[in-house]
């Protein structure tokens, strides 16, 4: 009873914090000239990751076993994760280019997790024969991990491409505009009311146009990094859990439905680390392998839990029908 109270309590202080700090977020990218408010977003940032922190020791220690059983543990251990990759740039001074993202997969992650659509996952319960190991923390912890970073690098690169594709869009529509203009024969006067204009139209064209490029080179840069972060995480968890699978089960794979997609995940990522080395089709193309890669990485992580069927049937759930 304690413990359900206090865990009770810690889920809603944490929710609470994240309300509060993604209400934060959202107020300074429409106020940039306020210092302060950035400065309170980031200490909410460390203070929810502290909560969040808490709440996965306390039910470790009241469960005698690492918080990674089921899917609710795992959601709130995804969560923790994004907090991570939130900060590391935050503890290195540098500017947090990340925090669009990391702030609300946070919350979503968060959110979900806490809210009533899933039924009988919050209550942990004696691990099965299989999950009493210590290989547990191992690999469930490193494809977690893995996910959130791979998750976050293909939402920047989601972002690269909704850049890109209003970029090809903008420039489509100025075409249509200039060929309607020679058609009616409206050139010269156009020219004419926008002589004083001209110049600095096309300075104000030049300078958003390199700050756009600059903005899509930094998108696929930090895009490439923490998907590359994420892919050894994935590596090194699919590799654990190989040997922890020969242990438990005496093979180390058998083509259950979570392994077969968690391949077909570590394949797509490979697939756009080889196209990433090459020059000519960063950006873009690198970005769209990485944009089928965030689906099936839901679908490895998420909808084969709906299954409810494989050796990795422990973290499936029921949705709670109103």
């Amino acid at each position: 009873m304690i413990f359900s109270t206090l865990e009770h309590i810690l889920t809603h202080i944490s929710f609470s914090m994240v309300s509060v700090v993604i209400t934060l977020h959202l107020i300074t990218l429409l106020v940039n000239e306020i210092a302060g408010l950035y400065n309170s977003f980031e200490k909410g940032m460390i203070i929810t990751f502290f909560w969040i922190t808490v709440l996965l020791i306390t039910r470790g220690i009241y469960w005698k076993h690492f918080p990674l059983s089921n899917l609710y543990e795992s959601l709130i251990f995804l969560s923790w994760s994004f907090y991570i990759i939130h900060m590391i740039p935050y503890f290195k001074k540098q500017k947090n280019n990340l925090s669009a993202i990391t702030a609300p997969s946070a919350i979503f992650t968060q959110g979900f997790a806490t809210s009533g659509l899933l039924t009988e996952i919050h209550q942990s319960a004696i691990l099965v024969p299989a999950l009493q190991s210590q290989w547990l923390m191992m690999h469930v912890s490193m494809m977690v991990l893995g996910y959130a970073a791979l998750l976050g690098g293909s939402l920047l690169s989601i972002a690269l491409l909704i850049i890109t594709f209003q970029k090809d869009l903008i420039r489509i529509f100025d075409k249509r505009k200039h060929f309607l203009n020679e058609f009616f024969f409206l050139r010269e006067i156009q020219y004419i009311k926008e002589k004083g204009n001209i110049v600095h139209s096309a300075s104000y064209l030049s300078v958003r146009n390199y700050y756009r490029s600059q903005l899509i080179e930094q998108l696929d840069n930090w895009s490439y990094r923490v998907i590359s972060l994420g892919f050894i995480f994935l590596t090194i968890g699919i590799l654990s859990g190989a040997v922890w699978a020969n242990e438990a089960w005496g093979s180390y794979w058998n083509w259950d439905p979570k392994e077969t997609w968690a391949f077909i995940t570590w394949t797509i990522f490979a697939i756009y680390l080889h196209i990433r080395t090459n020059t000519n089709l960063q950006g873009t193309n690198s970005a769209i392998v990485a944009f089928i890669g965030f689906l099936i990485i839901w679908i490895c992580y998420f909808g084969v839990n709906l299954l409810g069927i494989g050796l990795h049937s422990y973290g499936s759930f029921t949705l709670t029908l109103n």
